[in-house]
């Protein structure tokens, strides 16, 4: 595993930037933008975005449940089943006490040919494919390596990179600190813990938690709902801490000439770190890379689509 610290300039031509849960969608306008390199950022680099959604939760294991299993069905393959959450049993029929939990325990390879299930399931284009197939066995793990994103498909896929730390640092006005985590706008008077209040990281969590609570004091006894704590600036959630979230790109040097990404590598970057020590690096300008094939409990991910109707 390598962590490296990086801040992505970004001049956003995005017309229409969202936010979904997987029933309604909540919208945001992107403005021309350009971020200053500042503070003890490394490098600064400009890409475009064209016009995508994300989801406003990082995907819930009763969401990953349900589609795995109707996916099955269908003739799908995954290697992992998931499981709910850092404490939860793998495999285990979503309750309660579980359902909002992250999904956890499963690898990069999971991650796409489920977005592919649900792109299938709710009649939109896959984008995920190998030879032109669609993507369909997270074991085959030489076509996913191989496979490429159709971006113009309107079917459900990891976030590339850029848009990842786009929703991370969107705010009303422009873009907060990439020094910072999701959520806290610069602010020099600022207290030290504020942090706390928007991200489930090492200092005050040693497992993951229901999706969207972040901020809240935590009850064992009372199980919070989701998107009862606090939102960053463009009405996401966990955006930092949590789970550590699959993005699509090989990790690479980052530049502007490749909007998705180098072609080829051997590590896919993750985003946003995690409760986990192994991944305390919360920052919305932090940056992971790990093996497509690993799978531990603080890894998890968001769908995202390309936008192609103006809403």
């Amino acid at each position: 595993m390598k962590k490296k610290f990086c801040f992505l300039a970004l001049i956003c031509c995005a017309t229409h930037f969202f936010a979904f849960t997987p029933l309604s969608l909540v919208t945001f306008k992107s403005n021309l933008a350009y971020i200053e390199g500042q503070d003890t950022q490394s490098s600064v680099v400009v890409r475009d975005l064209q016009p995508f959604s994300i989801n406003k939760f990082e995907t819930t294991y009763a969401l990953w449940y349900e589609i795995r299993t109707k996916a099955e069905i269908l003739g799908y393959n995954f290697e992992n089943p998931g499981q709910p959450g850092s404490l939860g049993r793998r495999a285990a029929i979503p309750n309660e006490e579980n359902s909002y939990q992250p999904v956890t325990m499963i690898s990069w390879y999971d991650a796409i040919v489920w977005c592919n299930a649900l792109s299938e399931i709710q009649g939109r284009t896959p984008c995920y494919k190998y030879n032109d197939k669609v993507l369909r066995d997270s074991s085959d793990t030489a076509a996913c390596d191989l496979a490429e994103c159709y971006w113009e498909n309107d079917g459900f896929r990891l976030p590339s990179e850029a848009e990842w730390e786009y929703a991370a640092r969107r705010t009303h006005t422009g873009f907060q600190n990439g020094d910072k985590i999701s959520g806290i706008v610069s602010k020099k008077d600022e207290p030290d813990d504020s942090g706390l209040l928007y991200a489930w990281i090492s200092e005050n969590a040693d497992s993951t938690h229901t999706v969207g609570t972040a901020g809240l004091p935590f009850d064992p006894e009372n199980i919070s709902e989701p998107a009862t704590g606090n939102a960053n600036n463009a009405g996401i959630f966990d955006m930092s801490g949590n789970v550590l979230e699959f993005c699509w790109d090989w990790f690479a040097q980052y530049n502007s000439e490749e909007p998705y990404g180098a072609k080829s590598g051997y590590e896919r970057v993750s985003r946003g770190g995690s409760f986990s020590e192994y991944t305390m690096f919360n920052f919305c300008g932090d940056r992971y890379s790990f093996d497509p094939n690993e799978c531990y409990d603080y890894f998890g991910f968001r769908i995202a689509c390309t936008a192609t109707q103006p809403q």
